[in-house]
């Protein structure tokens, strides 16, 4: 369609539209004569914008943000004489043809959040998505050389189409919405950016139904990222998702698991509350069996130049991540069972004695032989088969000081308790001391 065509065809519509809504704006009913100066000021605002390049349509663009940020649908309305849509097309179409230059994105961002956060009325947004809006906005996402600030405000606008209702999450998740918005979340530099991404990909799981297991799968495949605060918030949006899930997915276990490597205590801190949740959902007795295996981790090789000096392996072969990840699940298990007395005779028919004192002997990470002797002395506390075990496997020296202060007791340990802890076999899942320990 040529311009003149255009606006011939914007001056019928303009002509006929005000004269239909005359009377739905109450005390703001324009004479007649007044409706067509207005008419003739939006012809010849968008005869400019037209006609303009963009030098002039970024001026044209910023006065109007200036003008008309807060308005809602009725004033924008009587500001555009009742077809500000034609004008919402216009920018929709050029965001959609400039956003790879970048040079007025911010811009454009912001004129097209006024319309679709004019309240009272959702046709704007319908004419946004008839448009292609939702696409262009994951375009602008997945576009390497976009700004962080203009993604973030892509992702405002897409949480505003998201927060409209269910049929508008779908059509963002319909265009592959979840997967850009996870790899936003998961690549992004700036932190508002992140959580921008993690607010939007929350609000596409709630009251859509159809889509919500979608969300919830690919945010364990993000958990996999490197970025420590990626992380947080793609453990802290999972938590909330998986709270709304009747079920949780068997692939949860083995990445949440590795996050426990982490030695931002605030990703532990968002894994461990998730795993506290998981215990109320079928995945509960592979949990607990990772858990308690973390505690004596597989020997692997490492290369010299991985460690640094403070790190190197003497009797144990390990590497700093893995003693973390060794310490952290102590911690857990700890946590879990002092919530719940049930999942400590679980964890005690797994060996966890064993395995904490194992740990306990880890001179190579005091925070692991911490974190052991605590969870250690919760379960000698609560069950006497265990104490009585334990102090066997200690002696009593050893024991006395476990008893007296067990998050010091680490400080005093010779190389050879220490390897005798290394290397104890106490079992405490199977024959008489089991069933003691269950009538205790």
């Amino acid at each position: 369609m040529t311009s003149s065509s255009m606006m011939s065809s914007g001056r019928e519509q303009l002509t006929c539209c005000s004269m239909k809504n005359s009377d739905k704006q109450g005390n703001k009913t324009m004479s007649t004569q007044e409706q067509q100066a207005n008419i003739g000021k939006v012809l010849s605002f968008l005869r400019e914008w037209d006609r303009g390049d963009m030098r002039v349509r970024g001026r044209m663009l910023s006065t109007f943000v200036t003008q008309n940020t807060g308005k809602t649908f009725y004033e924008l309305e009587l500001e555009f004489a009742q077809v500000a849509s034609l004008f919402l097309a216009r920018l929709t179409t050029w965001m959609k043809l400039t956003y790879m230059l970048g040079t007025f994105l911010g811009l454009q961002l912001k004129a097209l959040g006024i319309f679709l956060s004019a309240s009272c009325h959702d046709q704007y947004l319908i004419n946004f998505l008839e448009d292609g809006g939702v696409l262009t906005l994951l375009n602008i996402l997945s576009h390497s050389q976009s700004k962080d600030d203009d993604k973030a405000g892509a992702i405002k606008l897409l949480l505003t189409v998201s927060k409209a209702g269910r049929k508008y999450k779908e059509i963002i998740c319909e265009s592959h919405g979840v997967k850009v918005i996870g790899e936003c979340l998961a690549t992004s530099n700036r932190d508002e950016t992140k959580e921008a991404a993690s607010v939007l990909l929350e609000s596409l799981s709630h009251g859509n139904p159809r889509y919500q297991d979608q969300v919830y799968k690919y945010l364990i495949t993000c958990m996999t990222c490197s970025s420590p605060k990626s992380l947080q918030l793609i453990l802290h949006t999972l938590c909330i998702v998986q709270r709304k899930m009747k079920t949780a997915h068997y692939s949860i276990v083995e990445p949440l698991l590795n996050t426990l490597r982490s030695p931002h205590l605030e990703v532990q801190d968002e894994a461990i509350k998730l795993i506290l949740d998981l215990k109320h959902y079928d995945v509960k007795a592979v949990l607990l069996t990772g858990l308690v295996a973390l505690l004596r981790p597989i020997k692997e090789k490492v290369h010299q130049h991985q460690i640094s000096k403070e790190f190197k392996m003497t009797e144990m072969t390990g590497s700093f991540p893995v003693f973390v990840q060794q310490a952290a699940a102590a911690k857990t298990i700890r946590l879990l069972a002092e919530e719940d007395q049930e999942l400590s005779r679980e964890l005690l028919s797994l060996g966890v004695i064993q395995h904490l004192l194992h740990t306990m002997g880890n001179r190579e990470h005091p925070d692991a032989q911490i974190q052991a002797s605590l969870t250690l002395e919760y379960f000698v506390v609560s069950f006497p088969a265990v104490e009585d075990q334990v102090q066997r496997v200690m002696g009593s020296a050893l024991f006395a000081e476990f008893k007296n202060k067990a998050d010091t007791v680490y400080m005093n340990m010779n190389e050879t308790e220490e390897e005798m802890l290394l290397t104890n076999q106490i079992n405490m899942s199977q024959g008489n001391d089991f069933t003691v320990l269950f009538d205790s």
